[in-house]
């Protein structure tokens, strides 16, 4: 079989999900030669274990021109797909307003201008995926949210996140890149320290009491708060959401599967699956008994509490599943023990 070569650029590839998705990626295709520019406000590292590719890490502020010009001049050539992962999270944005604007609108903008102008070796647009979040929408929402359902986010993340879809949609139209934005649901559990994301918890409830340490739920008052049944979450498990990801960037490159995307939007709601917060507790306590949910404290946070509360609970998957993209099949309790096979 031929080998092809393909070139790669990843940003936020610091990140916990992005520092993995190079390895995903070459993994699912093993007779392509990759070639990753990974970039981060922080110099990322090359990913351990993959070694039929190339790797140029850069330490890139994208709000600046200089980091700009250096993404898209690697020794590794011009990119042919390019991941824009990089963002400040949910509370950090509402935090500090500002620097959310400027990383999470202006300098996409400017890596979809960077990319316009750039073309790969062929000459071709590039592919573009832009990772996106349900925090995109917001006020009354039906109870499973469709293709059809406009958005209205309500805080600075998710308004950050819909203008960015509707720049990588219009510039696919206009034949500047050929793109896609992924909505993410929120991926449990993730390992290490929270981070500033407002759905964090979902992971820290689970993560911490697995590893013998108190957790802090910002919603309900106690494991029993019928509260707790109200506030329901879309999630996926990680190695599903990396797959999704990696398949991505070919979606768009295939002439039928791209005849099957909206004509009206680029953007795609991963599929997922429902869980309440009285349901992730059970669930641990099925894998891990009373005593891992014994860890659990609850404060209450009206900031976090009310940008949960704002995000759809449920789903339509038929569009996504027809794109070829894959769903969890085994609950949240299957989310707990991948996390336990890999980090516990």
């Amino acid at each position: 079989m031929a080998i092809t070569k393909q070139t790669i650029l990843i940003t936020g590839a610091g990140g916990w999900l992005g520092s993995m998705l190079a390895g995903t990626i070459a993994a699912r295709e093993p007779n392509v030669q990759f070639s990753f520019i990974l970039c981060d406000i922080v110099e990322p590292k090359a990913p351990k274990g993959v070694n039929n590719a190339q790797f140029v890490c850069l330490k890139a502020d994208l709000s600046e021109p200089s980091s700009l010009d250096a993404i898209f001049s690697t020794p590794l050539g011009k990119p042919d797909v390019a991941y824009l992962m990089h963002g400040i999270m949910s509370l950090g944005s509402e935090e500090n307003w500002d620097l959310g604007m400027k990383i999470n609108m202006d300098s996409v903008r400017s890596v979809l201008e960077k990319a316009r102008h750039s073309r790969n070796e062929a000459g071709e647009a590039i592919r573009v995926v832009f990772t996106s979040s349900v925090a995109s929408y917001g006020g009354d929402l039906p109870d499973v949210v469709t293709t059809e359902t406009a958005c209205f986010p309500e805080g600075a993340y998710g308004c950050g996140k819909l203008i960015g879809e509707y720049l990588v949609t219009e510039y696919t139209r206009r034949g500047f890149v050929n793109g896609i934005s992924v909505k993410l649901p929120t991926i449990v559990p993730r390992p290490g320290a929270p981070s500033r994301a407002t759905s964090a918890f979902v992971s820290g409830i689970v993560r911490e009491p697995l590893n013998g340490q108190e957790a802090i739920c910002p919603v309900g008052s106690s494991a029993s708060d019928p509260v707790l049944n109200d506030v329901g979450v879309w999630v996926a498990k990680p190695s599903t959401t990396l797959t999704n990801l990696a398949m991505a960037k070919d979606i768009v490159a295939d002439p039928l599967l791209s005849k099957k995307m909206l004509r009206w939007t680029r953007s795609v709601m991963l599929p997922g699956f429902t869980v309440n917060i009285s349901q992730i507790i059970e669930a641990l306590r099925n894998v891990r008994g009373d005593q891992a949910v014994d860890l659990i404290k609850f404060e209450h946070d009206e900031t976090c509490a009310r940008i949960v509360k704002s995000w759809p609970r449920a789903f339509e998957t038929k569009y996504p599943l027809s794109l070829g993209f894959k769903i969890d099949e085994d609950g949240f309790e299957g989310a707990i023990k991948e996390y336990m096979a890999s980090y516990a």
